[in-house]
């Protein structure tokens, strides 16, 4: 029995730790590591935070470079998902990697990419184009992905390049009827409409001169395949633009508005547009900013501003990538290997708290994909 007056002790209850944010996707980079390349994947958090997978990087059977390829679109998601295709530029190859559940990668097959230095890739189904950019055998070569993850050559799909060309961009319209590509080197965009054997047939008039110097990056808009945006990223120091097209039925590349739409920045190279259609945001590699653009119903673009990239001053950051939701943006940091995340309001960035993430040692990063 207690003594009258005693204080009965209570012990101390431990306060939970919080729980980590629940995981709703992925992000993978396309590391371009010299010799055996790899690539970096994160969990992709409901609060936009990323962790790296257990077992990340993955090595994915062909070469980088280790250095940077100058390009949009080096790694994409095919096949709903199930698979990742990656650009091997140091050994001219594309691997094909199985996303697993959970998220980490398994490499299904490694296939030569029909040219020389692979730096852009487009998919669409089961179709895929690859831009070469080597001027000693600069191309777009198309290719089937087969059920398993084997990468096909589509007979007769070959379209060859001037030595001068650097591609850096292709990609499909979301109907999969158009294909267009960016030559960086000469100033010009090259417009098809794709065949049901998946050839090629140039636009009347393809090349279309550029609006700017240097076409880089590039999108079609989600609610609008009719609608393609492109960078010019080459234009000068505070001259950066980006154009709008409607694209005809026969591929033919017609000026929206009063294009090309000053940014005020430098070398916006990333493009990359909102699920809902309404946001354009271009990453500006040579100021360390991303611009802020609102797309009106006919494809005019008006310039809403510009948010720092606070890592480093920003300078070096390229591709950008969106999750699905449209709630949270990622930027490639080359220049110091990271990767940066924003929460997006309408047409708002905010960096995101411990932003950047690091990406692995030795890495030259390359391309973003967002699940």
């Amino acid at each position: 029995m207690l003594a009258a007056g005693a204080v009965l002790a209570v012990p101390a209850v431990a306060s939970a730790s919080p729980l980590p944010s629940p995981v709703t996707g992925h992000v993978y980079l396309d590391d371009n590591t010299a010799g055996s390349n790899t690539v970096a994947a994160f969990d992709r958090h409901a609060d936009g935070s990323l962790t790296p997978l257990p077992g990340s990087p993955f090595t994915v059977g062909g070469a980088g470079t280790g250095t940077g390829l100058a390009s949009q679109g080096a790694v994409q998601i095919a096949d709903g998902g199930r698979f990742l295709l990656a650009a091997d530029a140091g050994s001219n190859q594309v691997s094909v990697l199985g996303i697993q559940p959970g998220g980490s990668l398994r490499l299904a097959s490694v296939v030569p990419s029909g040219g020389a230095l692979p730096v852009s890739i487009a998919v669409h189904g089961s179709l895929v184009y690859v831009a070469n950019a080597g001027p000693a055998d600069s191309n777009y070569t198309g290719f089937r992905l087969a059920f398993s993850g084997r990468l096909t050559p589509v007979p007769g799909s070959t379209v060859a390049l001037p030595a001068a060309a650097q591609p850096g961009d292709v990609l499909f319209n979301g109907t999969g009827s158009k294909l267009v590509g960016t030559r960086v080197g000469t100033s010009q965009i090259d417009s098809f409409t794709v065949g049901l054997s998946g050839r090629l047939t140039a636009a009347p008039g393809s090349p279309f001169t550029a609006q700017g110097l240097g076409p880089f990056g590039s999108e079609f808009r989600p609610a609008n395949p009719g609608q393609l945006f492109v960078s010019n990223a080459h234009n000068g120091t505070g001259l950066g633009t980006v154009s709008a097209f409607t694209d005809s039925r026969s591929g033919v590349l017609s000026s929206i508005g009063s294009s090309p739409v000053p940014d005020n920045q430098t070398a916006p190279c990333w493009v990359t547009i909102s699920p809902d259609s309404r946001y354009l945001f271009a990453v500006n590699t040579g100021s360390g900013a991303i611009s802020r653009y609102s797309i009106a119903s006919g494809g005019e673009l008006t310039l809403l501003g510009s948010t720092a990239v606070s890592a480093n001053g920003g300078v070096g950051a390229v591709d950008p990538g969106m999750s699905p939701d449209g709630r949270y943006l990622y930027v490639n940091e080359s220049k110091i290997d990271a990767v940066g995340g924003f929460a997006v309001s309408g047409g708002n960035l905010t960096e995101l708290p411990g932003s950047p993430t690091a990406l692995p040692a030795g890495a030259a990063p390359a391309g973003i994909a967002v699940s």
